[in-house]
């Protein structure tokens, strides 16, 4: 048996999410139909994350045990030509036996996008949260170095999937505005670029990111940390609520859930 390590992206308009679902369509149903055509074999993949339904990836992470003889330098070609439109093996690696997607990872980078202009977007629709309004970057970040340490993030996990522990560890929060890349807190060690693709042009002084890279992540967490930014960037609370509310170990204590189709999972780090 070979391990194989695939970097998937998906565009998550479509899809019920990640996890294979009965009588759902599912980034794993689509991806272990493809590896059943080409190979024969009737797998589960594991990986990295289990994105939420509407939730995108440009660096999701997949393996999976196989005993196919396809080389890993044509697995990709192979798997897209049966896949959906919506969806990409970016590539395909080998890699050493025992590799676990879920378990080997070691920071995962998620990308919220918000766009800020009074007329709804164009360009970015699905891709951005609307929120009409300006927001203040300056008290975003003052109230995102709150976030960046260890600490117990049960007041910004949603109910629904519960975890032995609650503590996590934020290395970074990177709020960037107009694709400037500018505004870091905490350890910038393999940041991503911030530059707007070309579709995005017209609409990138509106819009603003906010990267998390954490060793893991709750239920909703960094939807929860986008939301919980926005009312602080919105006036209704200042910067220290954040640290409060932290502490507090209450969901009720933390702002607002963003909605799905704003977040991306850009890459994992192993």
């Amino acid at each position: 048996m070979l391990t194989f390590k695939l970097t998937v992206a998906y565009d998550g308009a479509n899809f019920s999410g990640w996890q294979r679902q009965p009588g759902q369509r599912t980034v794993q149903g689509e991806l272990e139909r493809a590896w059943l055509a080409i190979t024969g074999e009737t797998v589960t993949f594991n990986a990295a994350g289990r994105t939420d339904a509407g939730v995108h990836a440009a660096g999701q992470v997949a393996s999976i045990d196989s005993a196919t003889t396809i080389p890993a330098d044509r697995l990709a070609a192979a798997l897209n030509a049966h896949l959906p439109d919506d969806m990409l093996v970016v590539h395909a690696d080998q890699v050493a036996a025992g590799f676990h997607a879920t378990h080997d990872a070691h920071r995962k980078r998620y990308r919220y996008t918000i766009f800020t202009g009074r007329a709804r977007p164009l360009f970015v629709r699905g891709r951005a949260w609307h929120v009409p309004a300006p927001v203040d970057l300056d008290a975003m970040r003052a109230a995102a170095d709150h976030m960046v340490g260890t600490h117990d993030f049960a007041s910004f996990q949603s109910a629904g999937s519960p975890r032995e522990s609650t503590v996590r560890t934020i290395y970074e929060v990177t709020i960037a505005a107009g694709g400037t890349g500018q505004g870091r807190a905490g350890d910038s060690r393999g940041s991503a670029p911030h530059a707007p693709g070309p579709l995005t042009l017209l609409e990138t002084p509106a819009l603003v990111t906010i990267d998390v890279v954490g060793n893991g992540f709750l239920y909703h967490m960094v939807r929860t940390i986008a939301g919980t930014l926005v009312d602080v960037g919105r006036g209704r609370r200042e910067s220290e609520w954040v640290a409060r509310a932290i502490a507090a170990r209450d969901r009720s204590a933390a702002g607002q859930t963003a909605p799905a189709h704003g977040l991306m999972l850009v890459e994992v780090e192993y």
